[in-house]
């Protein structure tokens, strides 16, 4: 009888860890979803008004269009989803917390080990919610206003000073972690 109820407790400590597991996978899959969902968009903002305007034009395209893009996606979705970066441009929505910086600073030290960028990501239960991050790279269109300080236009480092007077978030080059998607939801 005793072996029975052993038996019968470990398969149901088993199948409570199989359940467990497949709900993290889904809760992954779906933050991941979410955050691939802004990048997209706003690259195509930035190139329409790139072509409107030149770079220094789209800077408001970041600056105020981005947030207000993530507040209709959280509004669709149910997940707050923010930018956050080590080098923030805006201290008032891009500085990290501490998970993010931590996951941030993983990020910075696997892609100097080679890993790949683009494939950066965690998620991960905390008290009653699930945070996700995933790693944006640097594309060539970023450098516009990311690169080298030395290699920015005057009318971008003009517009820069304008809408960022703190800015940091420069010298940047293609590929490496301008900062990352962050999307939490409470469980």
């Amino acid at each position: 009888m005793k072996i029975f109820l052993l038996v019968g407790a470990v398969l149901s400590t088993s199948f409570a860890a199989t359940l467990a597991h497949a709900n993290d996978e889904a809760l992954m899959a779906e933050a991941r979803k979410v955050a691939t969902t802004l990048p997209p968009k706003l690259i195509v903002a930035l190139q329409d008004e790139i072509k409107k305007s030149g770079p220094e034009g789209a800077i408001p395209i970041c600056k105020d269009m981005a947030p207000k893009m993530a507040g209709e996606i959280s509004q669709q979705t149910g997940w707050k989803i923010k930018r956050v970066s080590l080098k923030a441009r805006n201290d008032a929505r891009a500085i990290p917390d501490p998970w993010e910086k931590a996951a941030l600073e993983d990020f910075d030290k696997r892609a100097a080990a080679g890993e790949s960028p683009a494939k950066l990501e965690k998620g991960e239960k905390i008290g009653n919610e699930y945070r996700f991050v995933k790693a944006l790279p640097v594309q060539a269109l970023c450098l516009n206003c990311h690169g080298p300080a030395d290699q920015l236009s005057p009318a971008i480092k003009a517009a820069l000073g304008q809408h960022y007077p703190n800015d940091r978030a420069t010298g940047y080059s293609e590929g490496q972690i301008r900062g990352v998607i962050s999307v939490r939801k409470a469980l």
